[in-house]
């Protein structure tokens, strides 16, 4: 049994050694905060639907803005109507080529025509509605990047009070292993003396044991912290990170909170709503005609890029699809749903946000009277561990009782920074579901 013992503790201390070898990064909050906003992965990729977005919308600027085109042509035709009407764009026309044989069977003739070309939109009423939908939709965007920020700036706040919780516990447990080895030691000498029996010294050893696994437990959760924060600030080095500042209660002031309709994934929300409005009313318009204005400048020649003869034509164009089909009033049909759809989804978010925001309240709360009473219990349990320990270097002290003291002890110190990890928890999440 002893050699057992002796076996777990080198093995214990190579683990602990590797731990501690590894490098410790101090970081405050405000640090990984600004890292965060710099590099987090999902705050980029909501800037990059943002841009999306923004893109959408400044492509509906072809609703006012001209249509321009440039071309140049080159054909070698004996078509009689192609070769024809070649020479007469070209302005070589002569007396001769009306002569019916010529105008029958003409010889080759080549035509290269240089042609520019604008189309400007007049009235397109769906064009407009279509163009509203796509600025509320940029907008939505911007506010959902808005509230990404809030949220990986409350994120940021949480992982980095698990880190605090983190080294916490360590700090526990190893105060609690070295009160453990103290007893050990003590036990060991008094079982030499013949005042304990073996199977009490075995009770100690057992318990150092026990801590040694909860210690190591204590600096994975550290690692695993650290790892978050990486995660978080997108550093793939993933070192062990050490806060400069400890865990400790969050005073801050809480009035009475409700949701409001100024948040921004809220504001976001409303915006998508009237951008589905928009696109129906846009579906509708589309039953009305189109008014377009068009021109083209034209340079013709029978040598490339040459121009000696030129033209321009211009005017505006009425148009009006009267039936598709049906497949319009389908369009439109689906578009309404889906406007309805969104108002719909816009009233249950606002619900579940109130839900969730009276929730927290009652978490808040919860944890305020936690905190009260872990505290009393962890002031008794330490004046407990105090007269036992005492009692038991005396010989007056069972060595059971002194163990399930010392237990007790450390398990107070871990539900107490539980809690004030659950309480600062609490007021953090609230602020989050209403700034």
């Amino acid at each position: 049994m002893k050699n057992n013992f002796i076996i777990l503790i080198l093995g214990f201390l190579g683990l602990v050694g590797s731990i501690q070898a590894q490098e410790l990064v101090p970081i405050t909050k405000s640090e990984v905060l600004n890292r965060v906003s710099q590099d987090n992965t999902s705050l980029k990729i909501s800037e990059q639907e943002f841009i999306a977005a923004r893109a959408d919308y400044r492509q509906t600027n072809a609703v006012f803005l001209p249509n321009i085109t440039a071309s140049h042509t080159g054909i070698a035709t004996t078509n009689p109507l192609m070769a024809f009407g070649s020479k007469l764009n070209q302005e070589i026309l002569t007396q001769n080529d009306f002569n019916p044989a010529l105008l029958n069977n003409p010889s080759q003739i080549e035509n290269y025509a240089t042609k520019f070309e604008i189309q400007q939109p007049l009235i397109n009423v769906d064009g407009i509605f279509q163009r509203k939908a796509a600025k509320s939709k940029m907008d939505a965007m911007a506010l959902k990047t808005e509230r990404t920020t809030d949220y990986l700036a409350f994120e940021v706040e949480k992982a980095y009070m698990q880190l605090q919780l983190a080294y916490k516990g360590v700090d526990v447990l190893e105060q609690a292993l070295k009160a453990s080895n103290a007893n050990k030691r003590l036990a060991d000498n008094s079982f030499k003396q013949g005042y304990l029996q073996r199977a009490d010294v075995l009770n100690v050893e057992v318990r150092v044991t026990e801590v040694q696994n909860q210690l190591q437990m204590a600096k994975s959760n550290v690692q695993n912290a650290s790892n978050y924060l990486s995660f978080l600030m997108s550093d793939d080095t993933y070192v062990a990170y050490m806060p400069t500042d400890s865990l400790t209660i969050s005073t801050i002031t809480m009035e009475d909170k409700t949701i409001s309709e100024n948040r921004s994934d809220i504001r976001a929300m409303q915006l998508a709503t009237n951008a589905y409005e928009a696109m129906n009313k846009a579906d509708k318009m589309a039953f009305l005609p189109r008014l377009n204005a068009f021109g083209s400048y034209e340079l013709y020649d029978d040598k490339m890029f040459q121009g000696d003869a030129n033209g321009y034509l211009f005017g505006a164009q009425l148009s009006w699809d009267i039936f598709q089909g049906s497949k319009r009033f389908g369009k439109a049909q689906k578009s309404r749903a889906e406007f309805e759809k969104s108002k719909l989804e816009y009233k249950q978010y606002v619900s579940q946000s109130t839900l969730d925001l009276n929730k927290a309240k009652r978490s808040f709360l919860d944890a305020e009277n936690k905190l009260k009473l872990t505290s009393l219990a962890l002031e008794q349990s330490e004046e407990s561990l105090r007269i036992r320990t005492n009692r038991f270097q005396e010989g007056l002290e069972k060595t059971s009782d002194l163990l399930t003291a010392e237990t007790q002890y450390s398990q107070k110190q871990l539900e107490y920074y539980q809690t004030i990890f659950e309480y600062n928890y609490a007021q953090a999440y609230l602020q989050f579901l209403a700034p």
